[in-house]
């Protein structure tokens, strides 16, 4: 209780159904209720809390306090559950967003999470990290994992990360590509290929900073229409490479050859990431899995006068 408020969470659980839809009809049929009662519900809220939440005129919209209110009202709910669960001993849930889907990120999850015991997983697509940090910071999700990086404009503030795995990158190109012959290759050796990225390369950062590093200067991108598309590209462009984890797995290798990158070997950083002031009660759970499995297969094995790392991520050793 604060200031003689102790909240329901039903009506928690109404208004932040309406904050999501920003619409009362969606929102009750979410619910699986009347209209009338989610207003109500939201209206009793309103004065318990003595302001209002939303303005209702010329469409729904979050008030200041409504956009203040929001993120806390989702923490509470997710704690509500995690209470149920407890106490009827059904196990908790852990919320984990993941991105960099074609790098095939839930691989590496797999390993860890044997630590959690019957705790239920619960992974989840999303589109990149900047989105992914806003999910943590509304308490949408618990975790996220891939690669994370700087976000300008304070956008990631409040939100602290794990490093947890180096993954070395291959060279992938087409069998009639000029160097498809080489048993491996120098980054700088594919100064006069194109690198094909299978999105926005504004929203690949890796890619991008690899690029600026070793001077490949001819840069493609495109949608990201999924492996088998990346897959297609590749092998109908003799000019074009792209860069992808060793460990990764490739859909059907005919027409392509994946050939390891030397002196130096590009890493690819894993990290998991949470919110500062929002911790799972599994999280150091979950991370001592990942350092258990990191240190039994040497996942975070970096030698500077062996290995690349963009300059961003030098710093997520020191926490390792």
């Amino acid at each position: 209780m604060v200031s003689g408020v102790d909240l329901d969470l039903v009506l928690v659980r109404a208004f932040v159904a309406t904050a999501e839809e920003l619409h009362f009809g969606r929102a009750a049929q979410r619910l699986t209720t009347s209209q009338q009662v989610l207003s109500k519900r939201v209206a009793r809220l309103e004065s318990l809390l003595g302001v209002r939440l939303f303005e209702r005129e010329g469409g729904t919209r979050l008030t200041e306090a409504g956009e203040r209110f929001a993120p806390a009202a989702r923490e509470a709910l997710a704690a509500g559950e995690r209470a149920v669960a407890a106490a009827l001993g059904t196990g908790q849930v852990v919320r984990i967003d993941v991105w960099g889907h074609l790098y095939a990120p839930m691989r590496t999850v797999a390993q860890a999470v044997a630590a959690l015991g019957p705790v239920r997983l619960e992974p989840g697509p999303a589109r990149d990290w900047p989105s992914v940090a806003e999910m943590l910071l509304r308490g949408d999700t618990d975790l996220g994992f891939g690669r994370v990086h700087p976000l300008g404009g304070g956008r990631d503030a409040g939100l602290a990360q794990r490093l947890v795995r180096l993954e070395p990158v291959d060279a992938v190109v087409s069998t009639s590509h000029a160097l498809a012959g080489a048993a491996e290759l120098r980054p700088a050796d594919l100064r006069d290929s194109t690198l094909w990225c299978p999105a926005e390369l504004t929203r690949l950062d890796f890619l991008r900073r690899f690029a600026d590093e070793f001077g490949i200067t001819r840069r493609q991108d495109g949608p990201n229409l999924g492996l088998d598309h990346l897959v297609e590209h590749i092998r109908g462009d003799a000019a074009c490479f792209t860069l992808f984890p060793t460990d990764a797995p490739l859909p059907d290798y005919a027409g392509l050859r994946s050939i390891p990158l030397t002196a130096p070997t590009p890493l690819y950083a894993w990290s998991l990431a949470w919110r500062e002031t929002r911790r799972h009660p599994l999280l150091d759970v979950l991370l001592r899995g990942f350092a258990d499995v990191g240190r039994a297969r040497r996942w975070l094995e970096y030698a500077p006068e062996r290995d690349w790392l963009p300059d961003t991520d030098h710093a997520k050793l020191a926490g390792v």
